[in-house]
C-alpha cells in the first residue's frame, strides 16, 4: 500500500516531498479551515513575497503592508488555487506584484495630489471636536467588537501587544508559549482582524 503523501507525521513527509507539493498541501488544508497550516505556509514562504515587494516598492512599511494583504487574500482564496494551473510560488507571487504595482500606483497618485504648502496657515487645534470624539468611540466600538470575534488565544495576544504594548519576548513569557507559536497568533489575528474590519467599513490600514 502507497504510503500517503502527508502522513500524521510531517516532518518526514517534509523532507521527502518537493517543497512546492508540501506547500500545495498546506494550502489544501488552510482551504478547509486549518490556521496552522496556513500559519506553516506563511512562514515558509513569505520571504519570497516580502523580497518581491521590496525590490518592487524599496520601503518597508509598505512591502510589509503588501505581504500582510498577500496572506490575508490567499487565506480567503485559497479553495480557488488550481495546482495544475502552476506552483503555489507563483500563485503568491502574482499576488505580490499586483498589489505592489497597485502600492506604487497609490503612491504616484498622492504625490501628483500634493498641494504645496501655503506661506500662511492655522494651525489645528489641539483638542479633539466633538465629531472627532465621536469617530474615535465609533471606531474603538468597532474594533472591539472585531476582537470579540476572534479565538481567545490570537484576541489574547493582540490586546496585549497592541494595547498593552509588550514585545513578543514579553508576550512569549507572559503567556507561556513558544515565540514562534506567539508570532503566529499575532500573524493570523491581525489577517482576521483586517478582515473583520474591512467588512465593518472601517479603515484597516491603520491598525497593520
Amino acid at each position: 500500500m502507497p504510503e500517503a503523501a502527508l502522513p500524521a507525521d510531517r516532518t518526514g513527509a517534509f523532507r521527502r516531498l518537493p517543497r512546492e507539493s508540501v506547500w500545495a498541501d498546506l494550502l489544501g488544508r488552510a482551504a478547509r479551515g486549518d490556521q496552522q497550516s496556513f500559519a506553516t505556509l506563511y512562514d515558509e514562504t513569505s520571504s519570497l513575497v516580502y523580497s518581491l515587494a521590496m525590490r518592487m516598492l524599496s520601503n518597508v512599511e509598505d512591502a510589509e503592508e503588501v505581504t500582510l494583504d498577500v496572506y490575508n487574500q490567499a487565506w480567503r482564496l485559497a479553495k480557488t488555487f488550481d495546482g495544475s494551473r502552476g506552483t503555489v510560488t507563483a500563485w503568491l507571487m502574482t499576488m505580490a506584484r499586483t498589489r505592489a504595482l497597485d502600492k506604487l500606483r497609490a503612491r504616484s497618485s498622492r504625490q501628483r495630489n500634493i498641494d504645496p504648502m501655503p506661506e500662511h496657515f492655522d494651525a489645528p487645534s489641539k483638542g479633539e471636536s466633538p465629531e472627532d470624539q465621536s469617530a474615535t468611540a465609533e471606531q474603538r466600538r468597532i474594533v472591539l467588537a472585531a476582537l470579540d470575534q476572534l479565538p481567545h488565544d490570537q484576541r489574547r495576544a493582540l490586546e496585549l501587544a497592541y494595547f498593552q504594548g509588550m514585545s513578543h519576548a514579553e508576550l512569549a513569557e507572559t503567556l507561556g508559549e513558544p515565540l514562534g507559536t506567539v508570532k503566529t497568533r499575532i500573524r493570523l489575528g491581525m489577517m482576521k482582524l483586517r478582515e473583520l474590519l474591512t467588512l465593518a467599513g472601517d479603515p484597516v490600514r491603520s491598525y497593520s
